[in-house]
């Protein structure tokens, strides 16, 4: 029996003006925001897809599928506390997650502290075992071209004592 999973979760989401962009849990203001089905916020959608990865229960469309009407416009919290329960009903705990916010604009490192902090309460874990950091991609690719947002989200589980 595994006492310690690793799962691995990637999202990415298109921009388009007049959108509120929600990452991270919270709203940072801008002039784009994700085009989803949900609220968009990749970072807790590729943190979900890590959490059902490390214990191989699928990815976030089998659980919370986008053409479901009782998905549309939720607040990705919502899955995310959905995700740590299904954790949570296999007998494992967060120990930490590390994420990593692709995106040319905004300047997310101002914000950066208040997603940590908003996240950990729903993660079990503290701050200091959440990691969020913000890359641009030098203006190549769809992010580099604000076409778009990608995050890379990596857990690791352990078994409840």
């Amino acid at each position: 029996m595994n006492n310690f999973r690793i799962g691995n979760g990637f999202d990415v989401h298109a921009l388009a003006e007049g959108l509120p962009m929600w990452l991270g849990g919270i709203r940072i203001e801008h002039n784009k925001g994700f085009v989803a089905h949900s609220d968009g916020d990749v970072l807790i959608h590729a943190l979900c897809d890590a959490l059902l990865g490390a214990l191989a229960l699928g990815d976030i469309g089998l659980h919370f599928p986008d053409n479901a009407q009782e998905f549309k416009g939720i607040d990705s919290k919502v899955l995310l506390e959905r995700c740590m329960g299904l954790v949570g009903e296999k007998g494992y705990k967060l120990v930490n997650a590390d994420c990593t916010i692709l995106a040319q604009a905004p300047k997310l490192r101002p914000h950066i502290d208040r997603m940590r902090e908003t996240l950990t309460p729903i993660l079990g874990v503290p701050v200091d075992d959440l990691s969020i950091k913000a890359t641009t991609t030098e203006r190549l690719g769809f992010t580099g071209r604000e076409e778009g947002v990608a995050v890379y989200a990596t857990v690791l589980l352990c078994r409840e004592e």
